[in-house]
């Protein structure tokens, strides 16, 4: 038997796949007030632990890696709130790819169940994103590659440090000056 999909799960979705590539990767502010406005008490109830049913379906789980990766990222663009939910993210992602679930939505949705080991500075994790970006079409494994090797040399992203108070390193600091990966 089917599961029932909720249908705030849905629109989430929805909303997400129409808004599309270009807009997903680009710095775009009324988007991301659309965003912020039309889904903020989701992505708080999912961050209370209310939306856990979501987990019981593709679209469901899909729609809850959006509100913990993809949402803050859009709502809370240049604050330290852009990466609270990064762990409940990687959690619910790592659950639907056991389940199969990344399989269950559209083929162009597929890659924002490997996006939050993508955005993870943990060098396993960047190990995983790369591995599954090779299934996707698209330029996911060179920016999957793009991550990995910033961590792999680093072992965190020097973009994120002025946002999250952390000082830099005179090497983070001249890859940054350098024209580095800015986010």
């Amino acid at each position: 038997m089917a599961q029932h999909v909720p249908p705030e799960a849905a629109a989430l979705v929805d909303f997400w796949h129409e808004a599309g590539y270009d807009r997903w990767f680009e710095k775009d502010e009324a988007f991301d007030q659309e965003f912020r406005r039309r889904f903020l008490d989701l992505h708080q109830a999912a961050k209370r632990g209310e939306l856990q049913a979501w987990t019981a379906t593709a679209p469901g789980s899909l729609a809850l890696v959006l509100l913990f990766d993809q949402f803050p990222r859009n709502a809370f663009r240049d604050t330290p709130a852009m990466y609270d939910t990064d762990k409940l993210a990687r959690q619910v992602a790592a659950a639907a790819l056991a389940a199969g679930f990344d399989h269950g939505v559209a083929r162009e949705l597929r890659v924002f169940f490997y996006m939050p080991f993508m955005h993870s500075e943990e060098l396993a994790d960047q190990e995983r994103s790369l591995a599954l970006c090779r299934t996707v079409e698209g330029d996911y494994v060179r920016y999957a590659e793009e991550h990995r090797d910033i961590v792999a040399h680093f072992g965190r992203f020097p973009h994120r440090n002025a946002i999250l108070g952390r000082l830099c390193t005179p090497e983070e600091q001249r890859f940054l000056d350098d024209g580095g990966f800015a986010g």
